[in-house]
């Protein structure tokens, strides 16, 4: 997309300014999306415990989701929603309606494909006489995760058998594996629950920091191996290679990797989030001053802090420009 040199005619800093892409996919286009979206998502948070789920596809479902992967991500989010709400209904776990928000992920460490659901649910609900009720346990944990690896292997299972008419002995073997759901306690505060949304909505497969070198004909990246306790690691792949895992992650056009249910919804949560924070007024304490949202200004200096870069050469091409002809250099 090239990009243009910037000098500050007061301290003389130079810098590198690359032009955006704006693809969702980009590494370096999501800063300003990502702080507008948790700005937003921070004016709807409840006073109440949330908790973290992530629900993930069994390995022999890749073929599926490489083939039909807005079909297969689809039957995700909606296997995942309804066991949530499974459990919710419940009058033995809480007997109400509680909401979720949902965010896709479908890479591992080493860009391999692994699709997976990352999702919050307040610990609680909206019952039948439009009440806020709490869960029923105390807050330590929000619904028997053995249990809910059943329910969910279930649901995904009859979806696909009604949209896909899969092979009947993939579906037998996926039958008798067990399915991974994973919940943890419930966030400390809401400030958490801020910067666990910060790190995973506007994420994509791997973040410029992770890569190490880049030469001719490979790629050296940094990941972590959580089978030996999360010790960093390098891998290097041949160019191709890289380029054919990061191709597994881009989306299906149109595709919405970020999704809210129950009360949580658009159409429910303009209603329903007034209603719960006045039922639960004397919770406010859990909530912070709202995110002040800091956007980008290329008119101010990153030296000196004054509004005086200017722009001194364009270049249309990728790469850096063909003359470098400054030390001091700052790339954004």
């Amino acid at each position: 997309m090239g990009g243009h040199v910037d000098a500050c005619t007061s301290c003389g800093n130079m810098r590198i300014s690359y032009n955006s892409c704006r693809n969702r996919h980009c590494p370096k286009c999501q800063g300003n999306k990502r702080e507008q979206w948790i700005q937003a998502r921070e004016q709807e948070l409840l006073p109440v415990p949330y908790f973290h789920v992530v629900f993930t596809l069994p390995e022999e479902l890749n073929t599926l989701a490489l083939h039909q992967p807005a079909m297969a991500y689809n039957t995700l989010f909606e296997a995942a929603w309804e066991t949530i709400q499974t459990f919710g209904y419940d009058h033995k776990l809480l007997g109400a309606k509680t909401g979720m928000i949902s965010i896709l992920h479908t890479w591992g460490q080493t860009l391999s494909l692994h699709p997976h659901l990352h999702c919050i649910v307040p610990g609680g609900g909206i019952n039948g006489s439009g009440k806020w009720k709490s869960a029923k346990s105390k807050g330590k944990y929000l619904f028997p995760v053995k249990a809910m690896s059943k329910v969910f292997r279930g649901k995904f299972l009859a979806y696909l058998k009604n949209n896909y008419s899969p092979d009947k002995a993939l579906i037998n073997a996926l039958y008798k594996k067990d399915w991974v759901v994973y919940t943890k306690q419930p966030f400390a505060n809401n400030n958490t629950v801020i910067e666990y949304l910060g790190r995973y909505t506007h994420k994509i497969a791997i973040s410029n920091h992770r890569i190490k070198n880049i030469s001719k004909d490979s790629v050296t990246f940094t990941y972590k191996d959580y089978r030996q306790d999360d010790v960093k690691k390098e891998m290097t792949l041949n160019s191709m290679e890289f380029v054919r895992r990061f191709a597994l992650h881009v989306l299906p056009k149109r595709f919405v990797r970020i999704r809210h249910f129950g009360i949580l919804s658009s159409s429910s949560k303009k209603e329903s989030i007034p209603t719960i924070k006045e039922q639960l007024s004397c919770m406010v304490s859990r909530t912070r001053p709202p995110r002040i949202l800091t956007i980008y200004d290329p008119l101010l200096c990153p030296c000196c802090k004054t509004k005086t870069m200017i722009v001194k050469e364009v270049f249309n091409r990728r790469g850096p420009p063909v003359k470098i002809f400054f030390e001091k250099t700052v790339i954004v």
